[in-house]
């Protein structure tokens, strides 16, 4: 099983890195081979170029860094995203990585009715970071605007399995004991999914 982690967030000592960090521990300790994408770190441009617009149909050539990033997800099984929620979405860094990577003819194909959706090798789970409480969340729905935009948008339409999804909610204003409970909670819902989908996976082939 491999896996990739991919965070973004420009402050390595946040709570975001480090948990982006121990969840690639914990894989790597469960024997899955783990690299870890910090996307502020290596420099990726989230902004989508007329480069990018020509690229992006079917049959045409996305940008050079856009095929590495596709070349970077196409051996693996389980893509964990990391993030803190911005005015209730991702990072417009992530997004943009979204934008860019998600491209007509490798995620998804336009080409037959309905979409193709291309990723179905995939398990994408969602460990994500908010200064807002649970119940103002729910109240306002933001946790259902997250969700829809990202699980039902996203990998609905490629056709990605969802994996496991954890928010840490008050993350600014917790105890350290506290968050470091929310962080257990998602590294080992994310550990255990992975196994699952691995134990899946081997049973499927046998």
């Amino acid at each position: 099983m491999t896996a990739l982690v991919v965070v973004a967030h420009p402050d390595t000592t946040s709570f975001t890195q480090r948990l982006a960090r121990s969840v690639a521990d914990r894989l790597t300790e469960d024997a899955v081979s783990t690299a870890v994408a910090d996307l502020h770190a290596e420099g990726f441009d989230p902004r989508f170029s007329l480069e990018d617009r020509a690229g992006y149909p079917a049959g045409g050539t996305p940008p050079a860094d856009v095929l590495a990033e596709q070349r970077r997800l196409d051996g693996v099984d389980d893509l964990v995203l990391v993030f803190p929620v911005y005015w209730w979405s991702m990072p417009a860094l992530l997004k943009g990585w979204v934008d860019r990577v998600f491209t007509d003819g490798w995620a998804f194909d336009t080409g037959v009715t309905p979409t193709g959706r291309r990723l179905d090798h995939l398990t994408v789970h969602l460990a994500m970071v908010a200064g807002e409480d649970a119940e103002g969340f729910a109240k306002r729905g933001y946790d259902t605007a997250l969700s829809t935009q990202i699980i039902t948008g996203i990998l609905g339409y490629t056709g990605a399995r969802t994996g496991h999804t954890g928010i840490v909610h008050d993350a600014e204003t917790r105890s350290r004991d506290s968050l470091a409970r929310e962080a257990r909670a998602i590294v080992d819902g994310v550990a255990a999914r992975v196994r699952s989908s691995a134990a899946e996976a081997s049973g499927a082939r046998a």
